[in-house]
């Protein structure tokens, strides 16, 4: 017996921020910090949420970290991390964007997008040791089904 790939919250989450910040968006930070200093990344961690237990809706929170670094200096590129926070905040009022289908990766059903919005206003996340900026969103809840295949 072979189970059905079902989407994840975090798979459906980095398909819509992929809509929202381009390809620059991963659980984790890539290590190389020059593969991503000129464009910043996000980060994401599934925070919570409670599926629906009458119908096949989802409603996690995710957690998504906005990161910026400047490779040849110390000070922070704090406008440029502030900027990809406030794109994903955009994103969630854009009402005529969602809902929504997005593929997600080979193998697995799409989902639609039904609503997204943020629970908390994105945050300075000051005195990172590595010089980094970092602008946290506490809360990006994204409501989404599976499409019927």
């Amino acid at each position: 017996m072979s189970l059905r790939l079902r989407p994840t919250p975090e798979l459906v989450a980095t398909a819509w921020l992929k809509t929202v910040v381009g390809d620059r968006v991963a659980t984790t930070l890539p290590k190389d910090n020059t593969s991503w200093a000129a464009s910043g990344f996000c980060t994401l961690v599934v925070a919570g949420g409670t599926p629906n237990m009458y119908v096949p809706l989802r409603e996690p929170a995710i957690g998504v970290d906005c990161w910026a670094v400047n490779p040849q200096s110390q000070k922070p590129p704090w406008n440029k991390a502030a900027v990809l926070a406030e794109a994903i905040a955009a994103a969630c009022q854009d009402h005529a964007a969602i809902p929504q289908n997005l593929a997600l990766l080979a193998g697995y059903p799409a989902v639609q997008i039904k609503s997204a919005y943020l629970t908390g206003e994105p945050r300075r996340v000051p005195d990172d040791p590595s010089s980094y900026a970092r602008y946290s969103i506490p809360g990006l809840v994204i409501t989404w089904t599976e499409v019927p295949s």
